[in-house]
């Protein structure tokens, strides 16, 4: 087996797997795949495009890049490349590029606005197009270093779901590739030949300083303990309410200790109960 067969299969796994635990895909589905003509969004097309040859359920792919307007972004790449492969697509010809200035407040970052702007097109297209699904490229590392972003810089304690119904109930995202490391699709993408294109906007790849200070934090971690990041994607799905300090979650402790409410059951005060009393 070659190593593109190799890391095909093992991706390959990993998707699978989002897409039952997280009940992605559906009989009949029409997925849109937001294809920015980055490493990620390659991946899960091309990714997705494999599982869907060989899936027990029927479902069609098609690819929407939205061009954000500058004028040196490879459009007529991404056209030729999913032609060359037979992948339906679309390109959506914007001007978000000329109204981020006038809207982008002082100091802000860009990448975020961008993103939003950006996701209320996809919903747009998505509606015109029929699609009942919007896929996203986002892997394990966006998941793992949004997580610790929020904890550090935003006081919160989050992500990203892996699926998520649009507040108005119209559309499903989801996120494949939860699974699946930065590193994976990277190479993924570059043993199948498909072309990485940036977007052409100035601050494009300019992490903040804070992701930056999250990405090395994790390859230190991950350096020393191999397996951080895997623990930290299990924390997502692990959440404890009853040993958090979110009173919307657990209001003045009511939330109480499974062992201690079955000896509750059983007829017996639990040692918890003891104490209070």
């Amino acid at each position: 087996m070659s190593n593109r067969s190799r890391l095909e299969d093992r991706i390959s796994k990993k998707t699978t797997k989002a897409i039952v635990d997280f009940k992605m895909i559906e009989d009949g589905d029409r997925v849109m795949v937001g294809l920015s003509g980055g490493k990620d969004s390659w991946a899960l097309l091309q990714m997705l495009d494999q599982i869907r040859h060989r899936a027990p359920i029927t479902f069609s792919l098609i690819a929407v890049n939205v061009d954000s307007g500058y004028k040196e972004f490879k459009h007529d790449l991404i056209a030729r490349t999913c032609e060359e492969r037979g992948w339906e697509y679309r390109i959506e010809h914007t001007t978000i590029g000329e109204v981020m200035d006038d809207i982008l407040e002082a100091n802000a970052t860009p990448c975020s606005l961008c993103a939003r702007l950006r996701r209320g097109v996809l919903y747009r297209i998505a509606t015109e197009v029929g699609a009942t699904k919007i896929a996203l490229g986002h892997h394990m590392d966006d998941f793992v270093e949004t997580l610790l972003l929020n904890l550090f810089f935003a006081g919160a304690l989050k992500a990203m779901p892996a699926r998520l119904v649009s507040d108005s109930g119209e559309h499903v995202v989801i996120r494949p590739l939860v699974y699946v490391t930065e590193d994976e699709a990277r190479l993924y993408t570059k043993e199948c030949g498909l072309p990485i294109i940036g977007c052409c906007c100035p601050a494009c790849g300019d992490l903040s300083l804070q992701r930056q200070r999250v990405k090395r934090l994790i390859l230190d971690l991950e350096r020393e303990h191999s397996g951080v990041k895997n623990s930290m994607l299990k924390a997502l799905g692990n959440v404890m309410p009853r040993h958090l300090l979110d009173l919307r979650l657990n209001p003045s402790g009511e939330l109480r200790d499974s062992a201690a409410l079955q000896l509750e059951d059983e007829g017996q005060a639990s040692p918890l109960i003891q104490i209070r009393h």
